[in-house]
């Protein structure tokens, strides 16, 4: 039987390149951000599906098959050839990798299968990106930390050394002076949002004047009705 990930010489089990590994999530992460905003301000689901589709293919590859075929993971290994491998334990990787494809699945028959949108495209979405965001941009694999509740300690090579009992190092800890500093920056973009809001939007070249607009072409699709997002789409569409 194949072992999911590579056997490197002085590590009891085996392995994945944590550094490879958060690149993919990355160059996933990105295109998905981008797909998620396109649907929700204009209710066009077609590079929503693609990404769904890409992401089923993507993690199927690598939890049923071999992850070094895995596309994301391939081009990932390529934008970190250079840097010095990070390895972390391969198994707990499947566990969240296979956690990644049912998310796909049920998004893919949800809003392809079914052709709904509605909360649970919103959920599942939204759910996608917060993963892959806090392992590209954090290290933190939640799908990880899940399969170490459920077999506690069987978890090896966690990123950053979180699944083993460890005392913080100082350098971790936040002092009061900077939760002060952090808290200022808070409350001056708060005050500053009703400024910048009540800016006028800046001129598109190309883009219809306000009224111009078709009344057919600017009726809200089902999906921004549903969500209570009409004036946003209008908005978006040159329709105020």
């Amino acid at each position: 039987m194949a072992v999911f990930g590579e056997q490197i010489e002085g590590y009891s089990v085996p392995v994945m390149n944590e550094r490879e590994v958060r690149a993919a999530a990355g160059i996933l992460l990105v295109p998905g951000i981008m797909a998620f905003t396109q649907a929700f301000q204009t209710g066009n689901f077609t590079f929503t599906r693609l990404m769904i589709l890409t992401f089923m293919f993507d993690f199927a590859i690598r939890v049923l098959f071999n992850p070094r075929y895995a596309p994301s993971l391939v081009l990932g290994r390529f934008t970190v050839r250079k840097q010095q491998p990070e390895y972390s334990g391969a198994p707990q990787k499947r566990f969240a990798w296979s956690l990644g494809l049912g998310i796909s699945v049920i998004m893919l028959v949800w809003t392809t299968g079914l052709n709904l949108a509605g909360p649970v495209a919103l959920l599942g979405c939204v759910t996608c990106i917060v993963l892959l965001f806090l392992e590209s941009a954090f290290g933190i694999c939640v799908g990880c930390a899940i399969y170490n509740r459920i077999w506690p300690g069987s978890a090896q090579l966690c990123p950053g050394g979180v699944c083993e009992i460890q005392t913080r190092a100082p350098i971790t800890f936040i002092r009061r002076g900077e939760v002060a500093v952090l808290a200022a920056a808070v409350m001056a973009l708060i005050v500053a949002v009703p400024l910048v809001s009540s800016l006028a939007p800046p001129s598109m070249p190309g883009r219809m004047a306000q009224g111009e607009a078709a009344s057919d072409a600017c009726e809200p699709p089902a999906f921004a009705k549903l969500l209570g997002h009409e004036e946003m789409w209008k908005q978006h569409n040159g329709c105020l």
